[in-house]
């Protein structure tokens, strides 16, 4: 498989073609974002660790049932990937409340939810990424009703899946953030599972092990993904 020519480039990742149609290859970068792009940076050795997490999760998951856009590990910080058609929908899954959902519902930080809160944004830095529902989504035409069902469905499970493995390396799941994209006619998960997509804290301390320490200046930023690495995989960078 050869990488061709680049087709896109977002804020932590950059797409190829390759001389397969129905195969891209994603380079996964160090820069890092916050709060829609208005604070920039960079975390050393990011796109190793995402890279190699979002290819864990995404092998585990496609072994319980979860269609996802995996094939193969390129290099340690590239993959290749079918060549999805990204929906233009987020799907988040809140089990704690901690970032924007704080913000806007004065819910403090730390509180467990009764039960996971599923959410859906809109995929536009311009728009901020606003909350929206299933009527928007239909009305927009971004995903039909089939569609709308099982990104619920997949997210549900991969939430249950992923809280029940970190559990096991003593890290809470608080929150996470998927996207969906059509292939040969099928939604399936795409994007990547990481710290720049989870929150993670520490089963015992609460110590933030995801982007957060990015977003708030925290300091150890590094070192908290290199521990998330570590600990749900197995290795370092």
């Amino acid at each position: 498989m050869q990488k061709l020519e680049q087709l896109y480039e977002g804020k932590a990742k950059k797409v190829f073609k390759t001389d397969n149609d129905n195969r891209y290859w994603i380079q996964y970068k160090d820069d890092a974002t916050a709060f829609n792009a208005q604070k920039k940076g960079t975390i050393a050795g990011k796109g190793v660790v995402n890279n190699k997490m979002s290819a864990y999760w995404f092998l585990l998951l496609a072994e319980r049932g979860i269609e996802n856009h995996f094939v193969e590990l390129k290099s340690d910080n590239e993959m290749l990937v079918k060549a999805v058609e990204i929906v233009q929908t987020e799907v988040i899954i809140r089990n704690i409340a901690a970032g924007s959902i704080c913000r806007r519902l004065g819910i403090e930080e730390g509180k467990e939810l009764p039960f996971p809160i599923l959410e859906f944004c809109l995929k536009s830095d311009e728009l901020g990424d606003p909350v929206i529902n299933e009527d928007h989504i239909l009305a927009m035409e971004l995903a039909t009703k089939e569609e709308i069902a099982k990104m619920k469905d997949y997210a549900h499970k991969i939430n249950d899946i992923l809280k029940e493995e970190l559990l096991k390396n003593d890290i809470i799941l608080v929150d996470f953030k998927i996207e969906f994209g059509r292939y040969q006619g099928e939604v399936i998960l795409a994007d990547e599972i990481s710290p720049d997509t989870c929150r993670f804290w520490d089963a015992n301390t609460m110590e933030k092990l995801d982007k957060d320490r990015f977003r708030r200046d925290l300091g150890g930023v590094e070192e908290a993904y290199q521990e998330a690495l570590k600990r749900i995989t197995g290795e370092k960078k």
